[in-house]
């Protein structure tokens, strides 16, 4: 057991840190590198030279050497704590990143770096977080001294482990802020408490709106890891959130694979003369030399036929897979796990449970296996074992996330390979590629060795029927991750074989793509208005009226033809052109909303004089001179003043006639009501003749009276329970009957 130190120990060991401290600052402030030189371009130190703090012998003078150009990590001015968590790290040389970011961040400048993936990013931030901490001497008492951010939890992960080895000496106290509502509450009774946070945006932000007294206003290093992909639109209203409660007097690092230079990204961040490190910026390649990147043209319905042919070819490798969308990885995952290629098989998306995600990622770090996987985990992940391939079965959105993908292989020192499925109408992301400096070889594939799993799937989806309703949603939600996307030269959803492709899923019916019929259906729409229009302004063709009903009657008479707007409009126009002025003709289908095309020309009122001139708008109320129509303003208003009371006069006329109508035909609806009740009383009442009903033996039998009609003869009464017919008695009869039923209800 170890003894603990008694307390002149400990004052010693405070003394000797309080000295450290300063000849720290003094050797970094005297020795800092000119705000933007690059230290990488520096000649690297003699290690035979002294490091640190240099007394002269015979004149005494205190001098301090030279960091800026360092290449190992004792030759910084950094604390021993530090040093010796490197060491029991492992770390000893720098890299480029490392070499040309840390002499600026330790001296409290705000860093830009960007450097491919797999050089080391993780080290250039944290070494400036622990030493600015402990130069501050940063205590408990004091509370967050330094927010790490994340796009995703797995890399946060990776961060705090790297934080644990490299701050194994210090006496920080630090948190990993991740999702999931189960740990809020605890985090929230400690997080205060915490020097160090390293944590993914959201998580962040909620525990600045929920967790009481939570104070960062003493922040002094902010760090934003994969910085381009926490500033894009995904992160904007979190982050801007973030910033707002943050001071701006603290220092800001930066780093990720592709940076941004965007000055409104910059602004946001209040970012102070910033100093951007590219250290591979003039590099030959835009990825790690050791990686051999291939690229492969595969239909849409080959993908999985040639995915998993692959995977059967290369069973001893650990293979990257990456897909679209959740829903994608979702179904292959468990589609190829029910076929058994030979392989663990592994998936990792979005959706998964925080627990879930961290176990598949640790698992897939120690195993040979293969991970189907989105893009979480594109972005800074470092798999213990290398990754011998990474498989892009589905086209990247843009050059920076092809960049990150790859970068999951081919990591420091080690080699790897990577391949890219193309289809023929993405070509022109090769071609992107290639102008980003990306080495990419365009090779043919195999199809001699192609093993098709499309039948397989088919009778897997018979065997296991929720296996079909995932195959759907994988459907739709490719569909969808092309349709959103941006780049319309690349990702084009109008141009893909759908019915193939839904058929290599093993589906037996092609589903119903809801975006996609609307964007037919608006773009047959958008042609046909466009085509009435100018037939109705040329004048040489049939009237606007006599299209209208040609149009209705073709209606009638293709009724059955329901499908008709998911069809090409080219065959639909060839075929009527002739009937309707080379008009296509066009279904309206029921229960379909019709979209008004706002964009559509519209028509102005032409007014001709008697000569057959055209004349301009109220023309008529303008005054010539010298040949010029000249109209007052006052006229003007006074025309559109009388217009509209007259407008209005006419719209109390047709809502007056509106309401009679509505009136008239409440009424009609009435006395139709009435006559199928009389009806079916007069039925009752026929029916149950000699049968008294027993609940109403008491009940007064009725008699009804009717005025005379105008021949003089009397209506029939309605009912004669009691046996009296109204006709067979007289006027007096009568008289006398009425009053005894009004003497008999007093």
């Amino acid at each position: 057991m170890r003894r603990p130190k008694s307390r002149a120990a400990r004052k010693q060991q405070k003394n000797n840190e309080f000295q450290e401290i300063e000849i720290l600052n003094e050797w970094i402030e005297t020795q800092k590198p000119e705000s933007g030189s690059n230290p990488l371009a520096l000649d690297p130190l003699k290690s035979k030279s002294p490091i640190g703090r240099i007394v002269d012998p015979e004149s005494g003078v205190v001098s301090f050497s030279t960091y800026a150009g360092a290449r190992k990590f004792y030759e910084l001015p950094i604390s021993k704590r530090t040093k010796n968590g490197l060491e029991a790290g492992g770390f000893k040389k720098m890299t480029d990143i490392q070499v040309a970011s840390l002499p600026h961040a330790l001296c409290g400048r705000d860093i830009l770096g960007a450097a491919k993936t797999g050089s080391g990013k993780t080290l250039a931030f944290v070494i400036p977080v622990l030493e600015k901490l402990h130069r501050e001497r940063w205590g408990p008492e004091d509370g967050v001294g330094s927010i790490i951010i994340s796009p995703t939890r797995e890399l946060a992960g990776q961060i705090f482990d790297v934080l644990k080895t490299v701050g194994k000496y210090h006496t920080f106290s630090a948190g990993l802020l991740i999702g999931g509502r189960k740990e809020v509450d605890l985090e929230k009774e400690r997080v205060n408490e915490l020097n160090i946070l390293i944590c993914t945006p959201g998580r962040l932000l909620q525990h600045m709106d929920e967790t009481p007294n939570f104070d960062c206003s003493q922040l002094q290093v902010l760090v934003l890891d994969e910085a381009d992909r926490i500033l894009d639109i995904g992160f904007k209203k979190a982050l801007n959130a973030i910033v707002s409660q943050l001071p701006k007097r603290r220092q800001t690092l930066l780093f990720s694979a592709t940076q941004t230079k965007s000055v409104q990204d910059l602004a946001r961040l209040s970012l102070k003369d910033p100093e951007y490190i590219s250290v591979h910026e003039k590099a030959v390649t835009a990825t790690p030399n050791r990686l051999q990147q291939t690229a492969m043209i595969v239909p849409l319905e080959q993908k999985l036929d040639m995915l998993w042919s692959f995977i059967k070819a290369h069973l001893k490798s650990k293979i990257l897979v990456f897909l679209s969308s959740c829903k994608e990885v979702k179904f292959v995952f468990e589609a190829f796990k029910k076929l058994r290629p030979g392989i663990p098989l592994k998936c990792l998306h979005g959706r998964m449970k925080q627990e879930v995600r961290l176990g598949v990622y640790s698992q897939f770090c120690e195993c040979r296996s293969v991970l189907f996987s989105t893009d979480v985990a594109s972005r800074g992940l470092d798999f213990n074992k290398a990754v011998d391939w990474v498989v892009q079965v589905d086209c990247p959105e843009d050059v920076a996330s092809y960049i990150h993908r790859v970068g999951r292989t081919a990591r420091y020192l080690s080699g790897g390979r990577s391949v890219l499925f193309l289809m023929p109408s993405e070509m022109k992301m090769l071609e992107k590629l290639q102008a980003a400096k990306v080495p990419i070889q365009f090779i043919k594939a195999n199809t001699k060795r192609l093993e098709p799993v499309s039948s397989l799937l088919s009778a897997l989806l018979v065997k296991y029927p929720d296996m079909q309703q995932l195959a759907q949603r994988a459907f739709i939600t490719y569909l969808r991750s092309i349709y959103i996307q941006k780049d319309k030269e690349i990702f084009d959803v109008t141009k893909l074989p759908i019915d193939g492709y839904s058929a290599s899923l093993g589906l037996p019916m092609t589903p119903k793509v809801r975006f996609l019929n609307q964007k037919k259906q608006s773009k047959i729409e958008s042609e046909k208005s466009t085509l009435i229009e100018s037939e109705t302004f040329d004048g040489e063709n049939e009237s606007a009226i006599a299209k209208e009903e040609l149009l209705v009657e073709d209606v009638k008479d293709n009724k059955e033809d329901k499908h008709f707007l998911l069809k090409d409009a080219p065959d639909v126009g060839e075929e009527n052109a002739t009937e309707i002025g080379d008009m296509p003709a066009t279904r309206v289908l029921k229960k379909k909303k019709l979209k008004i095309n706002v964009h559509r020309p519209v028509g102005t009122r032409v007014v001709f004089d008697e000569e057959g001139n055209t004349q301009a708008p109220l023309a008529m109320l303008a005054e010539k001179t010298s040949g010029e129509i000249q109209l007052d303003q006052d006229k003007k208003n006074e025309y559109y003043k009388k217009m509209r009371e007259e407008l209005k006069l006419v719209d109390k006329e047709d809502k007056l006639l509106e309401r009679q109508r509505l009136r008239e035909n409440r009424m009609k609806r009435k006395m139709k009501l009435k006559k199928g009740q009389r009806e079916d009383e007069d039925e009752d009442i026929s029916g149950s003749e000699g049968e008294p009903d027993a609940n109403n033996k008491r009940k007064r039998s009725k008699i009804y009276f009717h005025s005379d009609s105008d021949d003089g003869e009397k209506e029939e009464s309605k009912g004669d329970l009691a046996g009296i017919n109204a006709d067979s008695i007289s006027v007096a009869e009568q008289e006398q009957l009425a009053l005894k039923l009004l003497n008999s209800m007093h």
